[in-house]
């Protein structure tokens, strides 16, 4: 189906339906001044985009390191290894950190600059600017633009929602009221509204936990009706469907409200044939898709961890970083969780794993939407960067990372934490499951052993020596003087 014509668009929706719709996107566009300013906010930075592809026969890069970098650190996604590779690019080329006073930015509520420390309000004093913001946050735009600029490359990472949720329910049993009331994730996906209050303590990790992180609102219908904000949705407006940009590095494709399209039904390529999420009963759809819009004009780049080596390819190419430089251990990962966070399919699945797959999808269904979207999307640029060229990089990524981890770590991978003495390297244990660290191999050069401390620092200790190095602890010297004081 065809984009619709104006007349034809008079035809099916009568002048009411018009009128019922400029309300709505003049209420959309209000709402979308509150999660940072509209679209164009953001639009100074999209001139600066890198080429994907250097010129053939070129010696010299076409194209210069990107060092002003945004990164919405999600909650059991892989992101403790981005935030690795980002604490180790910074660290060494000296770049500045926008830190938060002790390890996340207020989380659970919303970003604020405030919280940066050495943050200074604009015209303030600030000594130096930040390079790099990257800890755990909710992402509120129009706080984070006044710590970084406009121009800074903004990208984040979501992760399918059966298998966050599998890892989340292990890791924020105690946290979240919901999760400890339920005597396994199977029992609490069977019947989730038996465990779950909205509101309740921790109960954010409970349902739709990555569209939270993004800093999103939740639709109207999901809200509980005491001092809820919006009005509910008109029945009668047309549901309007923008397609995801799926056609490379933020494509801006017009938001034309006259023009009625539908998501793909399958994922770009043939890689996962996720169903589309128009066969979910979304409530607002119009206003999920247009939240999904409103992310593909901020966000320059969604890393999947169902694909996480070719994330990082991409992410290099599209930093005009190099491969080294994204080269790492995993970080945060659970013993007995997924190694190789491979895509969860129904093949090799029992019945009951098929079943809590589907269940936790469906609960989670906002967060089933932001995945889909960004998986298609992350094809898509695939697709643009070429098949063969990535699996050529993406194995030379792998075998650097064995190397790595063979020439570094004792045993060559990770090691339950009870072998982990040295208390730089131990990471922090929290949740059912023990979480997994590195011991260095002894006999290392210097050199080596630097770079290696480095690949092998948990996040919580890579922060304090960040925040070591950026604000130095004063020493009070002894007050010198002259000659003897009398008593």
């Amino acid at each position: 189906m065809g984009p619709l014509s104006p007349t034809r668009t008079m035809r099916l929706w009568g002048p009411r339906s018009l009128g019922v719709a400029l309300g709505v996107f003049m209420t959309i566009g209000f709402a979308l001044q509150l999660w940072g300013g509209p679209f164009q906010k953001r639009l100074p930075g999209l001139q600066l985009r890198q080429p994907l592809t250097p010129s053939p026969g070129s010696t010299v890069s076409s194209c210069l390191p990107r060092q002003r970098l945004v990164f919405l650190k999600t909650h059991k996604s892989g992101s403790s290894s981005v935030l690795n590779l980002l604490h180790r690019y910074g660290d060494r080329h000296g770049l500045r950190f926008a830190l938060p006073a002790r390890y996340q930015f207020g989380y659970p509520r919303l970003f604020q600059a405030s919280r940066v420390k050495g943050y200074r309000p604009q015209g303030g004093g600030t000594k130096a600017p930040f390079h790099i913001l990257c800890h755990h946050m909710r992402f509120n735009l129009k706080e984070v633009l006044q710590v970084m600029p406009s121009d800074s490359f903004f990208f984040s990472i979501v992760r399918d929602p059966a298998a966050l949720a599998r890892s989340a329910f292990s890791y924020y049993k105690s946290t979240s009221s919901a999760f400890r009331k339920a005597p396994s994730l199977a029992a609490f996906l069977a019947n989730p509204r038996a465990f779950y209050r909205p509101g309740a303590r921790g109960d954010h990790y409970a349902r739709n936990l990555l569209w939270f992180d993004f800093g999103l609102p939740f639709p109207p219908e999901m809200k509980t009706k005491r001092g809820n904000p919006h009005p509910p949705r008109d029945p009668s407006f047309p549901q309007l469907n923008v397609l995801p940009s799926g056609s490379g590095p933020r494509a801006h494709h017009p938001l034309d409200p006259n023009a009625v399209s539908h998501p793909a039904p399958t994922v770009a390529g043939g890689h996962s044939q996720i169903s589309s999420p128009s066969s979910l009963d979304l409530g607002s759809s119009s206003f999920i898709q247009w939240s999904l819009a409103w992310l593909d004009s901020v966000f320059d780049l969604v890393l999947v961890a169902e694909y996480f080596d070719e994330s990082l390819v991409l992410l290099a190419d599209a930093l005009c970083w190099g491969l080294d430089d994204v080269v790492g251990f995993m970080h945060n990962a659970q013993a007995g969780g997924e190694q190789g966070r491979g895509a969860v399919s129904n093949g090799g699945l029992t019945a009951e794993d098929r079943q809590l797959t589907a269940r936790a999808r469906a609960w989670n269904h906002l967060d089933w939407v932001l995945y889909v979207h960004f998986n298609h999307s992350l094809w898509a640029r695939i697709n643009q960067y070429g098949q063969s060229r990535l699996e050529s990089a993406v194995a030379e990524l792998r075998a650097r990372r064995e190397a790595l981890a063979k020439h570094c770590l004792e045993g060559g991978e990770a090691l339950d934490p009870k072998y982990i003495t040295d208390r730089r390297f131990r990471p922090f244990q929290f949740g059912s499951g023990k979480v997994l660290g590195y011991v260095l191999r002894s006999g290392l050069s210097l050199a080596d052993q630097e770079e290696c401390e480095r690949l092998a620092t948990p996040e919580l200790q890579y922060k304090d020596k960040l925040d070591a190095k950026q604000f130095p602890p004063t020493v009070s010297l002894p007050l010198k003087t002259s000659r003897i004081l009398s008593p």
